[in-house]
């Protein structure tokens, strides 16, 4: 699998990707190959090479798994589907479930808006085409949910109702009903990993005032200390330095004041 790498690998943010050694997936536009980046920015083809193929997807402060998760995040929060089609197949062979990357797509739906959403939808039927994925790999509409903390589900609520409640009630309304109460509580993606692609999504479009309270909730579901800080050096290359150096103070003082 791996001897077609060379000829899949693309500039750096589909260096991921030709490092599985993925056949393209058919639709949308073809990633240039080494050649065609080369012609036109050599040096970009060769951080490609050493940086992102050859360094950041083999650090240890991530599984190759979680690498799929936060790119494939990054890339529908800032709705880049040129490269999702690769990243999705990378996703599933880094062991995403089918299951998983539709949930991933619905939960971003709310945190980066309906219509990110709706443009990975080709990205992934194309792969799902591809790999035979049918509607029983994928998540039922309705169905049993997940245990909700009612205490600390009361205290967000009272404290977002109080803060808000009184200039937009709709907005206070569907968190507490539809995002905290529903969509948070969907079973085909475990906590850890929502609350991964939720704070993976803020930092890649810049929303650096909703990363703490999504860092903390990120970490009583499971993340560490290190995994936290190795989001942001994957997220530079795929957001952009300013992004990852914008979250990274807001990053730094949620991990500093939580209990070691």
């Amino acid at each position: 699998m791996r001897m077609l790498a060379a000829t899949l690998l693309s500039f750096s943010l589909f260096a991921g990707a030709a490092a599985a050694g993925h056949a393209p997936i058919a639709g949308g536009n073809p990633m240039p190959k080494p050649e065609a980046v080369r012609a036109v920015a050599p040096a970009l083809e060769a951080y490609a090479q050493k940086f992102v193929l050859g360094d950041l997807w083999k650090r240890p402060g991530l599984s190759r798994r979680d690498r799929s998760i936060i790119t494939v995040a990054a890339l529908i929060a800032r709705d880049q589907t040129v490269e999702l089609p690769s990243h999705m197949a990378l996703a599933l062979d880094n062991g995403v479930k089918p299951s998983e990357i539709s949930e991933i797509i619905t939960h971003l739906a709310f945190y980066t808006g309906w219509a990110n959403a709706m443009d990975a939808i080709p990205a992934a039927r194309e792969v799902f085409k591809s790999r035979n994925i049918g509607a029983d790999q994928l998540p039922p509409a309705s169905g049993p949910q997940l245990p909700l903390d009612e205490a600390a589900e009361r205290q967000r609520a009272t404290r977002v109702g109080e803060q808000f409640g009184q200039i937009t009630p709709s907005l206070v309304q569907y968190t507490t009903d539809v995002l905290f109460r529903d969509l948070w509580l969907r079973p085909a993606l475990a906590p850890r990993d929502r609350s991964l692609v939720t704070v993976s999504a803020l930092i890649a479009t810049g929303q650096v005032a909703q990363i703490t309270y999504h860092l903390n909730r990120a970490m009583d579901n499971g993340l560490t200390r290190e995994e936290a800080g190795e989001v942001l050096g994957h997220l530079a290359f795929y957001a952009g330095w300013p992004n990852a150096f914008a979250a990274a103070p807001v990053v730094k003082d949620v991990v500093e004041k939580r209990p070691r």
